[in-house]
Order: structure tokens, then C-alpha cells, then sequence
């Protein structure tokens, strides 16, 4: 075997689960566990309420939980792979040092580079509190960041898992809801919320937050980027990703598996360009300062990159340089004027800031029916 072929051995072994088959297959699975447990939460309605209320999480599952609910708790404890400590307060120490940045660049990159991926857009488009409340959502969604890298989370502190048990659980029941009333529900997006879904959306939130620090010069270094890989398989294993199989473990093989679902993935839509305007007419509404808002389209395609801004409807406009990105964004963190002190102030001033903007409190609930 000569040098060539060995390399291209090793590469295709290390990358193996990263084919269009494997990534095809992926698109075809959900989560059985989550979608059996809202099936048995519609048939007990209480326990959706009793979830919604709780403050902390179960070492065991209340006696009066149906077997499919006290199954998906078993998951919550059989984690599979073990968790370095090192590098989960390596990456909870990165969040809280840059969560402006990081949670700047979930609205800025992150998600609407999500909405260019035109089969995923398809669930997204038919949540009317993404189109018609984006505001909420997006809050939603730094809220579920900002709870899961509290310090301590996945070592002696537990209340993450009551965080990711309701993200896991809202997913399943996007799921019911589409396969029960999405007439148009084409076959060929696979099922919603699928594992190649979840994979891309996890990568977003970790991968792409570090592609965006890089383009404004804030890249945090090899170690840190490792370290929060293994946070989000960490994460991704509570939310039902089969991170066994998909989850990368090193920044070469989350370029390469990014790289795949972005050429699978990435074409216009209108569902992409429906979320898109979503967005742009929601940073009109909060975006305080004239200059942020006045380069807010050139900031978006700045980050997303062209092919990603071009299919969502992105204009085409000129740019500036990487520096001036930066400078309006970092006058703008000194302009929200926040003070406080460690983690609980950080999460407390959110609170209050997400209150004063949405004129009301931002909480990650479960769907109650209603009949």
C-alpha cells in the first residue's frame, strides 16, 4: 500500500459516518425515546405542568410518570462516554469571558445561517412563534445557551439537565405537531427535527460561534475549541443526538462534517428567505444604536458568508473592513450598560433585560394543550 492510499484509507476510516448515506440515514431518524414521551404527556396532561414547574431535576422520575416519560429520564442517566472535567470548565470559563460575543453571534450567525439549510428551514417555518414572536424565540434560545454552560453544569451541578430535558422534550413535540397537522409535509425534507438537523444546528452553536469569532479576530485557540466540542457532544447527547456515531471529536473532523451538510444542505428556499425577513424586521425593532442598524444587512452577510446570505434574500451590499464589524458591535455591548458579578448576575441582568425588551418573562416551557 503506498503513501497515497494509506492516507486516503485513514481519512475515508476517520470519516466514515460523514458519507451521503450516512448523512441521508441520519435525515430519516428522530428521537423514539422524546416522541414516546409526549405521546404518553398527551395522554397525562398534568405531568406537561408539573415539567413547566419544576425548579430543579429528579434523581428519580415521580412514581405516577408513565413508562415512556420514566424512560427517557433512564437516557438522562445512562450517559454513555465519560465527561472531561477539563475541558467543561475550560469551555463554561470561554462562555462566560465572551458570552457577548457568543451569544451576539448565535442571532448575527449562528441561527440565520441555520435558515439557509433549505429542508430544516421547513420545520422552523411552520412554528408561527418563530415568524409572527421571533423576538421570543431567539430569547428562548439564549436562554437555553446561557442555562447550559452555567458553571459546574455536567460535573456537581445538575440543573442543566432540567434545561435540555425541556429543549429535548419541545423538540419531540414540534415533531408530533408536524406529523399530525403539516398537510404539506414533503418526504423528502426527512423527519422533522432529524439527527442531520440536530448535528448542523449543534454545529452552529459551537463551530460556527468559532468561525465568527475568528472573522472579527477573537478566535480563543485550539484548546478552547476542542474543549467546546466536547461540550456540545455533551449537550447533544441530552438532546438525542446519537453522538456516538456523528459528533465529531477534533476541529478537522467538525470542518469536514460541517463541509458535507453545508453542500447537502445549503440552496435557497422560501421558507429560508420567509425566516430571514423574520429576523431582519425584528433587529429593526432592537436595534438601539442608528449605526448597528444602518450595517445590519452588511454585518449578517459578513459573518454568513455569500452563498449562505444569498439564499436567504440577502442583499447585495458592499463591505467594510473585519475591524469595523468589530468596533460596532463591541460600542454596542458598552452601550447596554450592564454590571454584574459572576455567573448569577450575568443570568439575572438577562432576565431583566429580555423583561423590560419582550414586556414579559422568559421561560423554556413545554406546549400545554388545549382543548
Amino acid at each position: 500500500m503506498n503513501k497515497g492510499t494509506a492516507l486516503g484509507y485513514i481519512f475515508v476510516s476517520m470519516y466514515k459516518n460523514y458519507t451521503d448515506a450516512r448523512l441521508q440515514d441520519a435525515r430519516q431518524k428522530g428521537d423514539p425515546l422524546a416522541d414516546a414521551a409526549v405521546e404518553a404527556l398527551l395522554a397525562q396532561p398534568a405531568c406537561i405542568e408539573e415539567i413547566n414547574a419544576a425548579t430543579s431535576w429528579w434523581k428519580s422520575p415521580p412514581a405516577h410518570w408513565p413508562e415512556p416519560l420514566c424512560a427517557l429520564h433512564a437516557a438522562f442517566c445512562a450517559r454513555p462516554f465519560p465527561v472531561q472535567e477539563a475541558a467543561v470548565r475550560e469551555a463554561q470559563a470561554f462562555f462566560y469571558r465572551q458570552h457577548a460575543w457568543y451569544l451576539s453571534l448565535l442571532g448575527l450567525y449562528s441561527l440565520p445561517y441555520c435558515y439557509a439549510f433549505a429542508d430544516g428551514a421547513q420545520v422552523l417555518v411552520r412554528s408561527k412563534r418563530i415568524t409572527e414572536d421571533i423576538g421570543t424565540r431567539l430569547t428562548e434560545t439564549a436562554l437555553f445557551v446561557l442555562n447550559s454552560f452555567k458553571p459546574g453544569s455536567f460535573l456537581e451541578d445538575e440543573e442543566v439537565l432540567l434545561t435540555l430535558w425541556r429543549v429535548r422534550l419541545i423538540h419531540a413535540f414540534s415533531r408530533y405537531f408536524i406529523r399530525r397537522y403539516a398537510c404539506d409535509w414533503q418526504a423528502e425534507w426527512g423527519t422533522p427535527i432529524n439527527q442531520e438537523d440536530l448535528i448542523g444546528t449543534n454545529l452552529a452553536f459551537s463551530l460556527i460561534v468559532m468561525r465568527g469569532m475568528a472573522k472579527v479576530n477573537e478566535f480563543p485557540g485550539d484548546k478552547t475549541y476542542r474543549a467546546l466540542l466536547h461540550y456540545w457532544k455533551l449537550i447533544g447527547y441530552y438532546l438525542g443526538l446519537d453522538v456516538e456515531t456523528y459528533w465529531p471529536e477534533d476541529p478537522k473532523a467538525a470542518f469536514w462534517l460541517e463541509k458535507q451538510i453545508r453542500r447537502r444542505n445549503l440552496r435557497p428556499s422560501a421558507a429560508g428567505k420567509t425566516l430571514m425577513d423574520a429576523l431582519q424586521g425584528y433587529y429593526k425593532t432592537q436595534f438601539q444604536d442608528p449605526t448597528l442598524l444602518a450595517i445590519s444587512q452588511q454585518l449578517l452577510r459578513f459573518f454568513m458568508g455569500d452563498a449562505a446570505a444569498d439564499a436567504v434574500g440577502l442583499p447585495q451590499t458592499g463591505q467594510l473592513p473585519p475591524a469595523a464589524y468589530k468596533a460596532a458591535l463591541q460600542l454596542n455591548f458598552i452601550r447596554e450598560g450592564r454590571t454584574y458579578s459572576g455567573y448569577a448576575g450575568l443570568r439575572q441582568d438577562f432576565l431583566r433585560q429580555s423583561r423590560k425588551r419582550l414586556g414579559q418573562e422568559v421561560a423554556l416551557r413545554l406546549p400545554v394543550p388545549v382543548h
